[in-house]
């Protein structure tokens, strides 16, 4: 008699991010996985990532990698651009035999939708300076005129919580005016806190940009590992979400009540090994 084959939908999947951003993430994987079982963190107390050192974002990766993998998560989502530029590296060298996906701005989709060549990049200083980021600019966008943004503060008063606030509509505006001065035909998204502002960039930006947002593309990435785990008993892959912060409750509890159409369950989270600096 032949057995069952393993399936995606009796996974664990951890996902972690800077903060909120990686709802958008954790999102696009529920819809293409409804079964399966999902555990976030967002590591709120410490945000915002870009405008932390590689040190500081690595021992924080590091320290949460090993909480979610404690929590039973047989694959881990790196859900910020930032901490898989400066962090990747290291969550896969501590964890050789683990299922990893990261997030990269997606140049190379823009690539093949640019019709004038020259392409916007919304990210913080961090995902920009990266030695990660020039390699894929090198790889797939060294043919085009990239513009460069980086988007200091945004990331902060979008996790704030209200995305229409005057002061985060400020900064986006501040942000994509200079974009807009360069004539850019597509921008790129390249931190997961962006999409939540998506409609403000397009307004901004005009109606004829092309805004790239590659959190379908994560979690298309996700599904395709899950399919390579085992199947866990159903009892244990029951669908449900846990989510953890280490900043406010009831900040992440409110945006998750506005983004996410399904039940979790939201709890605190200690800092975790906190570096110094």
């Amino acid at each position: 008699m032949m057995k069952n084959a393993p399936t995606a939908s009796a996974i664990r999947i951890g996902v972690f991010d800077s903060g909120l951003g990686g709802l958008s993430v954790l999102r696009s994987i529920r819809q293409r996985l409804p079964d399966a079982r999902l555990l976030y963190v967002a590591d709120s107390g410490h945000a915002p990532y870009g405008e932390r050192s590689d040190d500081y974002i690595c021992a924080r990766s590091l320290a949460i990698a090993e909480f979610l993998f404690g929590q039973g998560a047989q694959l881990l989502v790196i859900a910020c651009n930032t901490a898989t530029a400066a962090a990747a590296t290291a969550v896969r060298s501590r964890y050789p035999e683990g299922r990893i996906v990261g997030v990269e701005p997606g140049l190379k989709p823009a690539a093949a939708l640019t019709r004038n060549g020259r392409v916007g990049v919304m990210a913080t200083t961090g995902t920009l300076r990266s030695e990660r980021f020039r390699l894929l600019a090198q790889a797939h966008a060294a043919h085009l005129d990239l513009r460069l943004q980086a988007c200091t503060g945004l990331a902060a008063a979008i996790e704030s919580g209200e995305v229409d606030a005057p002061a985060v509509r400020e900064r986006v505006a501040t942000h994509c005016a200079a974009l807009r001065e360069q004539a850019v035909d597509t921008v790129v998204l390249g931190c997961t806190h962006y999409p939540f502002v998506a409609h403000h960039i397009q307004a901004e930006m005009g109606p004829d940009v092309r805004l790239i947002d590659t959190s379908d593309a994560v979690a298309r990435r996700t599904v395709a590992l899950a399919g390579e785990l085992p199947a866990m008993p159903a009892s244990a892959a029951a669908p449900h979400a846990r989510l953890w912060t280490t900043g406010d409750l009831g900040t992440l509890q409110d945006f998750a009540h506005r983004w996410l159409d399904f039940p979790c369950t939201l709890a605190p989270l200690d800092p975790l090994a906190t570096p110094a600096g």
